[in-house]
């Protein structure tokens, strides 16, 4: 076992003669012909140095010396690509759940029975960090480990590595897919015996950044209608995975191009070819997957460690420098989700992906041949929040997809106003934002950069990128820097002083007081008790005189 991470072969092939290295290479053709070379008479071993993580040995201490166990599925991809893997799955012929349970006591880690009828267990192991590893032992689905790996998804995924013996198990050849980079199914079955799998080899191309085989393809349209008899969850998990990973436009390209957005959110197929007037280059359908590769390119550009002098693409480098101080206050954002099992990068992405899901149904044409899309935001929060409910997420996650896409208008508007008008929000108007949106104007604020980029495309002016980004410096200051000022004013007074103070019976009228008073101190007008009290007897005074 290659556990010494320092040693020069850990993640290489080599060739391997009595015990001793001889050559060694990228690929296992490469590590042949140069001990060939040299040995050309002799036949080596050819093996794959495993750069196997520390957490592996510490499970193999834990178990019988005869045990029969093997590491499985993405951990062993990920290793032969030289990728991090987030978790661990162990295939064993029999007894998953009882020795994942002793694998937990051991670890001092949480156990869960993952599939009872399956006997596989689940060992949960929390870093220091707050971060969790997952490490699955089960039993093999078949007779042996062959019919096992046979049975799985895709070839990349169908490779096993003898923990004893230290050697590769490789049925269906996926260690040749690995460096062809080609998502080819096991079986013609494949995607039918299990029609999830067409989402997860969509994310693994685009994850990998490998292709998907011609016959896997057809087999993937061939299977979309059967999407159907999945339950709700494992959709879900699947799609949120592909939002909140690489190339999340490109993803949802390649569901509609195998045509399966009919049967897994049918409402996104109304928006392709629905055309928009100026300043819109792109029917809604294309636009919206622009706009996921530009809130891509956004994010990542606002991430810690991204040098903006490098970028070889004028807007991004100038999003860069006018926004980089944020970059720790934005990752720290996102490191907050809402859910454990799903990013809150994975949630504004399904946002964007739904921000204009009801131009189709809105859409008016005025004689002048403009085209316009009335409430198209606030009945689209609708139907976004529809979807999610069908997924079974969160009403925490649900409430801010809603707003975000309800909201997605609003920045617009101040920087129109201020490329026009030379205007920028008061005060009063950046409370009113941050009131209605929360954490989630964060979101918007990176929203809207990416919708202008995709509503203009090639004719967006410096201009008009200037003034989004000189808004977006205002929000994004004023909600870091200015938080008692502008954004969470400290209360100066309760209902029942107010109503003690003006001689007022509770009603609406106490809320519509304290809500004004609060505008105006984001706004500087009112910084005292007797300020708010004076204000707040004008402002009833005003209400009492028709």
């Amino acid at each position: 076992m290659a556990d010494d991470l320092h040693s020069p072969y850990v993640g290489r092939w080599v060739a391997r003669l009595r015990g001793k290295v001889i050559a060694q290479g990228d690929t296992p053709e490469q590590a042949l012909r140069a001990s060939q070379q040299s040995r050309h008479k002799e036949r080596p071993e050819i093996i794959f140095m495993f750069p196997l993580p520390p957490l592996v040995k510490r499970v193999m201490d834990v178990l019988p010396a005869e045990q029969e166990i093997y590491l499985v599925g993405g951990a062993v991809r990920d290793l032969l690509l030289s990728r991090p893997s987030p978790d661990l799955d162990f295939a064993l012929p029999a007894n998953g759940i009882s020795l994942a349970r002793k694998v937990a006591n051991a670890l001092g880690a949480d156990f869960l029975i993952l599939d009872d009828e399956r006997d596989t267990g689940r060992v949960i192991v929390t870093e220091e960090d707050g971060s969790r590893i997952f490490l699955d032992f089960a039993v093999y689905r078949g007779a042996d480990l062959t019919e096992d790996l046979r049975g799985r998804d895709f070839t990349v995924n169908a490779i096993a590595y003898d923990l004893r013996d230290e050697v590769i198990i490789d049925p269906t050849e996926g260690g040749k897919d690995l460096r062809a980079k080609i998502i080819r199914a096991c079986l013609p079955t494949s995607l039918s015996d299990d029609p999830v799998r067409i989402l997860r080899a969509v994310r693994l191309a685009a994850a990998l950044d490998f292709h998907i085989d011609k016959n896997t393809r057809e087999l993937m349209k061939q299977s979309a209608s059967q999407l159907g008899r999945i339950s709700p969850e494992r959709l879900r998990d699947e799609i949120f995975k592909m939002l909140g990973g690489p190339k999340p436009d490109a993803c949802m390209r390649a569901l509609e191009m195998l045509g399966v957005f009919p049967y897994l959110m049918p409402e996104l197929c109304a928006m392709k070819g629905v055309t928009q007037s100026e300043p819109h280059v792109y029917d809604v359908w294309t636009h919206t997957l622009s706009v996921l590769d530009y809130l891509d390119q956004t994010i990542s550009a606002l991430r810690v460690g991204y040098d903006a002098e490098k970028t070889n693409d004028m807007f991004t480098g100038l999003l860069g420098l006018r926004l980089g101080r944020y970059r720790e206050k934005i990752a720290k954002h996102f490191a907050e989700p809402l859910n454990p099992d799903r990013s809150l990068r994975s949630l504004l992405f399904f946002a964007a992906l739904y921000h204009d899901i009801c131009k189709p149904r809105t859409k008016t044409v005025e004689e002048s041949g403009r085209i316009r899309f009335f409430d198209h935001d606030e009945k689209g929060a609708e139907v976004a929040a529809e979807r999610l409910r069908s997924f079974n997420v969160s009403n925490d996650e649900v409430e801010r997809a809603r707003v975000i896409v309800k909201n997605h208008m609003r920045f617009h508007f101040f920087a129109d106003r201020l490329e026009k008008d030379k205007q920028t929000p008061s005060r009063k108007a950046i409370y009113r934002f941050f009131r209605d949106s929360e954490k989630a104007g964060i979101d918007l604020v990176l929203l809207a950069l990416a919708d202008v980029r995709a509503t203009r495309a090639h004719a967006l002016t410096i201009e008009t990128w200037t003034a989004y980004l000189d808004i977006a410096r205002i929000h994004l200051e004023n909600y870091y820097e200015k938080p008692e000022e502008v954004i969470s004013p400290p209360r100066l007074l309760d209902g029942n002083l107010l109503m003690k103070e003006l001689g007022i019976k509770p009603g609406p009228i106490v809320g519509q007081l304290l809500e004004s008073i609060r505008e105006n101190q984001a706004a500087g007008k009112i910084e005292t008790l007797e300020q708010a009290l004076a204000f707040a007897r004008e402002e009833l005074e005003k209400i009492k005189s028709p």
